[in-house]
């Protein structure tokens, strides 16, 4: 037995799996030439940035292609910082915005895949067999400094102006004998396991980014931890062993980590690996007094992921407007096939900005009504209810006393060549819809500036003496023509325009006065569908209470 051999038993006397068991536990995938294979990877230590969903989309386009696999891997080993339910809050965010993966983590204890556990904190033991076996080849060793010794370390290189860091002549425990680390072992003294780097700073390593191009680094010297003192493994380690035995064909995460990049490079090669490929994402930026910034948790509600839930966009605008940022050419595409499935657009890494893109949120609220108008009323009034149900009461009590009324209002102007687009998200529908609620009716409208009280309450009357909710819209409105010359208007719009001075206003002027003293507005969806739905009974009532107000 070997010195490194005797040492890895020191360390690991419990672990008996070495990496080749894993290596069979976990085979290469069988997937087509081309397929691929992306994680999302969270870690359940606070709310989903709209940062983390835009990285979990471009997983979920990479692995668009047939035989490709996308999966959740939960990195929840820093148990200090895990938030409660975090787990279940990110998979039904991904679930409610339609990209949940299918393979992976489905909620807090349950998982589906044949790679896992897909729960970082229950792969303990593979991680220690990793680490064990980079013991016996004499690339990792364990690390007695305490943090006082560390933070020593660092003040006696800020006075000789060397790099910060663990490595070299700074590495204390690197060159222990194995007697000196057996008997601190078995004395108990708390230890990590780190890294020995073989790296060598004139050396560069070089990465083809998928999205940035070629990046050039110096190899990583730093004797980084690899296992912390209760077991756990950092992120660098665990990722590497992880994404190995996952299968992991291309790593996207945010461009903090090229940073990272020598060192993870260098753990696929001393663990004997090949690195996946990687696709680092710039992050999205906010115009900020015409100065580009991050979108930032602390002054941006929009970073949040519930920002969008809470105020009820549309899930598919929410995706499709992130796919904007994804790729340039995707709003092209979408003309072109308005109704293809979102997930066939030829996503490519690309065409992805390497600068990051810009947040615009007027251009969200565009997409997400077009695609509110080309819903079907049944369409409009589920989302409706399902986000109701949570954020406000009142609507969903409204809406599902009556659910044929409620879709009836829907479909005012809706199933047309070209619909109206008055609702962006499902807060919006409460407000679209108020008028047609005695509940929520408030009429505090003034008449048109062209309108006399007096004319006002002669269209009033002469109309209730005429109204018929059971009229078609042809002979609704030539009734309301057949109004204008008695009051003095005239049924004409271009013979009002051509003599202005001869008339108290033309037709239109006529419905507007209807149009305002029954729902309040002056701009609506089709007058004669309101007033069919509305009834007589609360139509005439709301035409004489208007009446008085004058």
């Amino acid at each position: 037995m070997t010195d490194f051999e005797r040492l890895s038993e020191l360390l690991f006397p419990g672990i008996d799996k070495t990496i080749a068991d894993y290596e069979e536990m976990y085979p290469k995938r069988n997937l087509s030439e081309g397929a691929k294979v992306t994680r999302f990877a969270p870690s359940p230590t606070g709310y989903m940035h709209i940062g983390n969903m835009f990285s979990c989309l471009i997983d979920r386009l990479a692995a668009s292609t047939e035989d490709s696999v996308f999966y959740l891997r939960i990195e929840d080993t820093d148990k200090k910082r895990e938030v409660h339910d975090a787990i279940d809050k990110i998979i039904e965010g991904l679930t409610a915005f339609g990209i949940a993966p299918t393979e992976g983590a489905t909620g807090t204890d349950t998982e589906k895949g044949a790679y896992g556990p897909y729960k970082q904190s229950r792969r303990k033991d593979i991680y220690q067999a990793f680490a064990k076996e980079l013991v016996i080849k004499g690339f990792a060793y364990p690390c007695f400094c305490t943090e006082e010794d560390l933070n020593a370390l660092r003040e006696n290189q800020e006075k000789e102006g060397a790099n910060p860091g663990y490595y070299g002549k700074y590495a204390a425990c690197r060159n222990l004998t194995i007697e000196e680390q057996e008997e601190k072992i078995k004395a108990g003294v708390p230890y990590t396991v780190r890294l020995r780097s073989d790296g060598d700073e004139s050396r560069k390593i070089i990465v083809e980014d998928q999205i940035k191009g070629k990046i050039e680094m110096p190899e990583n010297i730093q004797d980084l931890v690899l296992l912390k003192t209760d077991g756990i493994p950092t992120y660098h380690f665990a990722h590497a062993v992880d994404d190995h035995l996952m299968r992991t064909t291309h790593v996207v995460r945010g461009d903090e980590w090229i940073s990272s990049l020598p060192l993870h490079i260098q753990l696929f090669k001393l663990l004997g690996y090949k690195a996946p490929k990687f696709a680092h994402i710039s992050p999205i930026m906010k115009l900020d007094d015409g100065n580009k910034r991050k979108l930032s948790k602390r002054k941006d509600p929009e970073a949040s992921v519930s920002f969008y839930v809470e105020q009820g966009f549309p899930a598919d605008g929410v995706i499709e407007y992130l796919m904007t940022l994804a790729n340039s050419n995707f709003e092209d595409w979408r003309k072109a096939n308005p109704t293809a499935d979102k997930y066939s657009f030829p996503f490519s890494f690309k065409k992805m900005s390497s600068s990051g893109a810009l947040f615009d949120i007027l251009k969200l609220n565009d997409i997400c009504k077009n695609i509110v108008s080309l819903m079907t009323a049944d369409q409009v009034y589920e989302n409706t209810v399902a986000w109701a149900k949570t954020y406000d009461e009142e609507l969903y009590d409204l809406f599902t006393a009556d659910p044929s009324y409620a879709k009836a209002i829907l479909n005012i102007d809706r199933e047309t060549p070209k619909p109206r687009k008055d609702i962006i998200t499902w807060s919006d529908v409460k407000g679209y819809v108020s008028y047609m609620y005695d509940s929520l009716y408030v009429n505090e409208a003034a008449l048109p500036e062209n309108i006399k009280a007096e004319d006002a309450k002669a269209i009033i009357d002469a109309y209730k003496n005429v109204f018929d909710e059971n009229d078609d819209k042809d002979t609704w409105f030539s009734k309301i023509k057949d109004l204008c010359e008695p009051l003095g208007f005239t049924p004409n719009v271009k013979e009002f325009k051509k003599n202005p001075d001869a008339f108290k206003g033309h037709v239109g002027d006529v419905s507007t006065v209807i149009r305002v003293a029954v729902t309040g507005r002056t701009n609506t969806p089709d007058l004669h569908a309101i007033l069919k739905n509305l009834g007589r009974e609360r139509v005439f009532a709301r035409l004489d209470s208007f009446r008085a107000s004058l």
